[in-house]
């Protein structure tokens, strides 16, 4: 989801197919979270349907609005998470693809059908979900992790050894969980107790960024970084000594779609990958990749993960998943943030 992908991925997506053409040709061209699609998956869709596929990432669902509010993005697919998508409806930057009506709907798990961010399904077709808090360095971070207490308010050794997302979108809902102010609030004195409380983290705060996380991370640059479970699950199983907390105060929980941009020149070749990517097989081939839980129907018996080996992906804390906010509520964010990096 927030990584870059490597040389050799990027040459196996972009690769043209040699073998027999079928139902399509031409191309596809993905606008989606960094290294979040199965390279595999992409280089099988381009030699069934004899497409080349180009692929572009992006690390913030705020850098994926604003270069679709620009228009003529000159994309075909992109993987907003469930807020950005209602936000990207309402302002008539989607296509209307009858989402409802193709296969993939069928393949979605139930509960997360006809969803506010999408209540009629014609929109998208989700492709994976999962939370977002903080993780530390278990190898040089010995102490509690069950509260956002230790994150929010740091002493001793985490004092000057946190980081931060580079965006406000989840950091801030964090923070709102921590104080119990309700995702949206429109309550000037509510956002002043969440930017108080930031205020007074600052101090504490190494880096301010969404790149290069392991790395910070894993240098003991920083002991604890917020991130996203995933990502400390892959890194993990690489072999880096990363945990993922699960504070008694809950997570900030995110869902992406599939969903095409508006005008996209190649929208026949979108919908082929969207329902490519949710058969079962493809569905849980992504998920064993992406190491996110998929809200498609997979192949129980072919995933990787089990609550032993993978315990990020199995939470038993409270997960509140963002929301769209009004313009009111997302003004007050926003200056929670200017003020915060000023």
């Amino acid at each position: 989801m927030k990584t870059l992908l490597s040389a050799s991925a990027l040459a196996l997506i972009t690769a043209t197919a040699t073998g027999t053409a079928a139902q399509a040709e031409g191309n596809l061209n993905l606008y989606v979270w960094a290294d979040s699609i199965n390279p595999e998956l992409i280089a099988t869709f381009s030699k069934e349907y004899d497409v080349k596929v180009n692929v572009d990432s992006y690390t913030s669902n705020e850098d994926l609005l604003t270069k679709l509010q620009a228009g003529s993005s000159g994309y075909d697919l992109s993987t907003p998470s469930q807020h950005f998508l209602r936000v990207m409806i309402d302002e008539g930057l989607i296509e209307n693809y009858g989402a409802n009506k193709l296969e993939a709907f069928n393949n979605i798990e139930e509960k997360w059908r006809n969803q506010w961010w999408d209540e009629t399904q014609e929109y998208s077709i989700p492709i994976a979900y999962g939370t977002a808090g903080f993780a530390i360095n278990s190898d040089l971070y010995k102490g509690p992790t069950d509260s956002m207490k230790v994150f929010f308010e740091p002493e001793g050794e985490l004092f000057g050894k946190i980081a931060m997302l580079s965006y406000p979108d989840e950091v801030v809902g964090a923070a709102q969980l921590y104080l119990g102010v309700p995702f949206c609030s429109e309550d000037p004195d509510e956002m002043k107790r969440v930017l108080d409380l930031l205020m007074a983290q600052k101090p504490a705060v190494a880096a301010y960024s969404s790149d290069n996380i392991a790395s910070r991370l894993g240098s003991g640059e920083v002991l604890s970084h917020f991130w996203w479970q995933g990502e400390v699950l892959k890194a993990r199983k690489g072999g880096a000594p990363f945990a993922f907390a699960f504070p008694k105060e809950g997570l900030v929980g995110w869902i992406d779609s599939m969903v095409i941009p508006k005008g996209a020149p190649n929208q026949e070749n979108a919908v082929k990958f969207i329902e490519f990517m949710s058969r079962p097989e493809n569905a849980t081939a992504q998920m064993n990749y992406y190491a996110y839980s998929s809200p498609m129907k997979v192949n129980a018996e072919d995933i990787i993960y089990t609550p032993e080996n993978a315990p990020e992906l199995f939470i038993e804390v409270p997960i509140e998943f963002s929301r769209t906010c009004s313009p009111a509520a997302q003004d007050l964010v926003n200056r929670v943030w200017t003020q915060l990096l000023q």
